[in-house]
């Protein structure tokens, strides 16, 4: 089974430093793209909020506005056959008009 492709403007957070993710999101917004949407699961949701929060006031204050913020959960299966529920988070950032 092969997983759909990534669309262009999502970054999908994981278990690298926050930074990675940062640097991720910025080359997306000056690549052009006026939405980012960053993606998040399970222990990496704080992640996915301190590396929208560093975008909005460290690198880019008042040119970033928090667009929406989705929250829900999936269910998993490990290898062993047990399913858990994961928590997952999507926020949406955009560049303000100028």
């Amino acid at each position: 089974m092969e997983a759909a492709p990534t669309p262009s403007n999502v970054v999908l957070v994981g278990k690298k430093p926050v930074m990675n993710y940062v640097l991720a999101t910025l080359t997306l917004l000056n690549q052009g793209v006026d939405e980012v949407v960053v993606k998040a699961r399970g222990r990496a949701i704080s992640k996915a909020v301190d590396t929208v929060e560093i975008v909005r006031n460290r690198f880019l204050p008042g040119k970033i506005d928090v667009k929406s913020i989705n929250i829900g959960s999936q269910t998993v299966t490990s290898p062993d056959g047990r399913t858990s529920r994961v928590s997952t988070i999507e926020i949406t950032i955009a560049k303000k008009a100028e």
